[in-house]
């Protein structure tokens, strides 16, 4: 990695912190937006896209708690509160995982359909967009800073795309077909990404305990 000025530096790590601002700001109005029309449409793909917004919120208080830390105290430890962010969003993205799943095997079995999923279209395509800029952005000051945990949440912005594509998928084939199962299909692959997104969550939380407990060791000995 190239050597920062001071200057440079600062002026990275500012801009670390409005993207972590920006990512709390526009999950929370795509999660109030999502969850509104998928209530109204009764489209589950869409509600789910919703819940994993406002979860997304969450996750982003812990990294802007993270990019604070890092950015005033670069050797200070990683905070029991960064820690618990952590745990709390791998729960609430696993509570996601089996209320999607039990919603959707009912949808299935019910042989329901959405009203409408037009607004999954429009909000998928803007969530694509706003996401690769963050992504972009949230890569660009990860390399220049040398930062691991802002690679990290790039990874986990990747992965807001990847949801943002099974949301489109499942938009436009109802739009086209009628086909209602795709809906609750659409579905089952936000839980498949809420899974994996979970458990990761709960490793980082692990990793954290276990470097504290090396740092508490090696301040004993």
């Amino acid at each position: 990695m190239t050597t920062l000025t001071r200057s440079a530096t600062d002026r990275y790590w500012n801009y670390a912190l409005w993207l972590a601002v920006f990512t709390i700001i526009y999950n929370l109005a795509e999660g109030i937006i999502s969850v509104a029309f998928g209530l109204s449409d009764e489209a589950l793909t869409l509600f789910g896209f919703g819940v994993d917004s406002f979860i997304e919120v969450m996750s982003g208080i812990g990294i802007l708690a993270m990019v604070l830390r890092i950015r005033q105290h670069p050797n200070l430890p990683r905070s029991q509160f960064e820690r618990t962010a952590l745990r709390v969003t791998g729960m609430s993205f696993y509570l996601l995982a089996i209320g999607l799943g039990i919603t959707a095997a009912y949808n299935i079995f019910t042989g329901h359909k959405p009203t409408t999923t037009l607004p999954g279209l429009v909000i998928s395509v803007v969530s694509i967009c706003a996401m690769w800029l963050l992504l972009a952005g949230k890569r660009n000051v990860g390399h220049a800073l040398d930062s691991s945990p802002i690679l990290a949440d790039a990874n986990c912005t990747m992965v807001c795309i990847y949801m943002s594509l099974v949301l489109l998928a499942a938009s436009l084939v109802y739009q086209l077909t009628g086909f209602g199962l795709v809906d609750s299909i659409g579905a089952l692959g936000l839980i498949y990404f809420s899974y994996t997104e979970g458990k990761e969550a709960f490793e980082k939380a692990a990793g954290m305990d276990d470097c504290c407990d090396d740092d508490e060791r090696g301040e004993g000995s």
